[in-house]
């Protein structure tokens, strides 16, 4: 059965331009976050809890809202009121950009998917320090949640510089947050996958750790169109440079769900991602104990107790929440816990 969102506010958001329904739906949980009495209504989605700590963190449920949605940071506060246990802002680059050429984001409603080709677009690591840095000394940051920072490349950084903008972007921003995660695996900027070799990602791992005094937990992001070969050698370097965590997956380059004709260039996530990402989750899992945050075509709790099953400690969702809503962290929380009753 559809919820309120799905036959009322989504038909509404799915009549506009992809990125414009996107911006409206920001800009909307923006002015929430500024205003108590607005983020109260959100309180009704808010799912029971359920501590759970990874990596040294303490998370109040296992649900978190993956990167992407909220590229720079501006809605923390509305998050939280909707009820995830966890916020992971970015992907935040050294440089502020512009990201790729719109038309950049495709709906697929049959399949439940998306294809972005966005390519980091964001206001850059120094304006969304000050910003969270304003959230926080304002007594707006949001104590009921974890905050994740997820980082990558700037596109006019050359690969072979790729490590100090990434240690640019981590000391700016390293103080706001729970953990940070290493996005190595965007199919949507040129050679950042290349930083998934052995070689390339041991030298930002020790640069980073160098830099991490404190040991703020440190995750990677991976694509889940790696060789079997490549999980093992990423696996490897991870656990040699003490990462906290692998985020299994980002967004696929493998468009065979999509039908011909409709195809478009970039990442495709949601439904069609689901059994991918999942496979990865479990071969991560069966290798090492490292913990995993599974993402990819959560869309339902089946399909989140599937990534459970398969060994992950943490979910998070986007293409998701754009399909079903702010009901379905609650869906997928009181499913959780009847599991466990």
């Amino acid at each position: 059965m559809k919820n309120a969102y799905e036959r009322f506010v989504r038909p509404l958001l799915f009549s506009l331009d992809p990125e414009a329904a996107h911006h409206l739906a920001i800009a909307l949980l923006r002015g929430a976050s500024h205003v108590d009495i607005a983020l109260r209504p959100l309180n009704f989605f808010q799912p029971p809890r359920k501590p759970k700590a990874v990596f040294g963190v303490n998370f109040p449920n296992p649900i978190g809202l993956a990167a992407g949605l909220d590229k720079n940071g501006v809605a923390l506060p509305a998050w939280a009121a909707l009820g995830f246990g966890f916020i992971e802002i970015g992907t935040v680059t050294a440089k502020a950009q512009p990201g790729n050429p719109k038309p950049r984001i495709f709906r697929f409603p049959e399949q439940q998917a998306l294809i972005n080709s966005l390519g980091f677009n964001n206001d850059g690591a120094e304006i969304i320090a000050e910003r969270l840095r304003k959230l926080r000394d304002g007594g707006r940051w949001p104590g009921n949640c974890r905050v994740g920072i997820n980082i990558g490349k700037s596109k006019v950084t050359p690969l072979e510089e790729a490590t100090d903008d990434y240690l640019s972007s981590f000391r700016l921003l390293r103080e706001f947050a729970d953990y940070v995660a290493l996005n190595i695996s965007s199919p949507n900027t040129p050679g950042l996958r290349e930083l998934q070799r052995p070689a390339a990602l041991s030298q930002l791992l020790r640069a980073i750790r160098d830099e991490n005094p404190g040991a703020k937990p440190l995750l990677v992001k991976i694509s889940p169109d790696l060789l079997a070969t490549e999980l093992e050698e990423i696996i490897a370097t991870c656990e040699q440079n003490n990462v906290a965590g692998i985020i299994a997956t980002n967004t696929t380059l493998d468009h065979s769900p999509i039908p011909a004709g409709l195809d478009q260039a970039g990442g495709l996530s949601g439904v069609p991602l689901r059994e991918k990402s999942t496979a990865l989750v479990r071969s991560i899992v069966a290798k090492s104990k490292i913990p995993v945050i599974a993402s990819g075509g959560i869309s339902d709790a089946e399909s989140a107790r599937k990534k459970f099953d398969a060994g992950a400690q943490l979910l998070q969702f986007y293409t998701g929440f754009v399909y079903r809503g702010p009901r379905l962290l609650r869906e997928i929380m009181e499913s959780v816990l009847q599991d466990t009753k």
